[in-house]
């Protein structure tokens, strides 16, 4: 597991800042971009259910630009994207 990961489900309200700094732990390769595969792995850490099939509707969804991953520019409609998952996400 990677530093500064948990496996504890995100059972309670969390601040939009603080689930970007989880989506950007995702970032294994640091190229400031979420590939399907580090968001699926990022997800399972964190206890989210059917993270693969998630991580492929959340990149299909989020994706603007079409190069198959999330960038710095669409991380704020994945913050949206993931109250979807059942996370309660705060201002």
């Amino acid at each position: 597991m990677r530093k500064g990961w948990s496996r504890r489900p995100l059972d309670e309200a969390i601040s939009e800042n603080q689930l970007k700094s989880i989506f950007r732990e995702f970032d294994v390769n640091r190229d400031g971009k979420l590939s399907r595969k580090e968001l699926k792995v990022g997800l399972k850490s964190i206890g989210i259910r059917f993270s693969g099939f998630r991580a492929w509707r959340a990149v299909r969804h989020v994706d603007a630009n079409g190069d198959g991953m999330i960038g710095e520019e669409e991380i704020d409609e994945l913050i949206k994207y993931a109250s979807k998952w059942g996370i309660i996400v705060t201002p």
